[in-house]
């Protein structure tokens, strides 16, 4: 995939996101939303931050399985319970993403939310993804 970043200068600078992506390649994948949970389906992590780095986790485990990498992430969208709190974890949360995904960021949106099917889940991040045409690990 060959994905293009754009970030026109009459908006704001982007910090942590991109403010488009145009992607060329012969594959879409569609991330399901991905929260906290463990292999046995119960929600681990008792604040955002730990929440977040698992469901990020997850999301790009789903990717990679796909046969796609972090760069090939187009758009992400991130559904809070609480967007103050991810507002005030927001450094830490972009210190994550960073370790797992580098710095290729694709366009995103912050949703703030009432509550995700697990009640006791604070965060879910889907997406989509371009990639080239390439075999899918299953």
């Amino acid at each position: 995939m060959s994905p293009e970043r754009i970030n026109p200068a009459e908006l704001s600078p982007p910090a942590g996101f991109s403010h488009a992506v145009a992607a060329s390649g012969s594959r879409l994948v569609f991330l399901a939303g991905q929260t906290a949970l463990d292999t046995a389906g119960k929600v681990v992590g008792a604040t955002l931050p730990e929440q977040f780095e698992r469901a990020l986790s997850g999301l790009l485990a789903a990717l990679a399985a796909a046969g796609g990498t972090p760069a090939d992430l187009v758009r992400v969208t991130v559904y809070a319970v609480d967007v103050a709190a991810y507002r005030s974890h927001a450094p830490e949360l972009g210190r994550i993403w960073r370790r797992l995904a580098g710095r290729h960021y694709p366009a995103m949106a912050v949703v703030g939310i009432v509550r995700l099917w697990d009640v006791d889940a604070l965060v879910e991040l889907d997406g989509i993804a371009v990639l080239d045409d390439r075999p899918t690990r299953r």
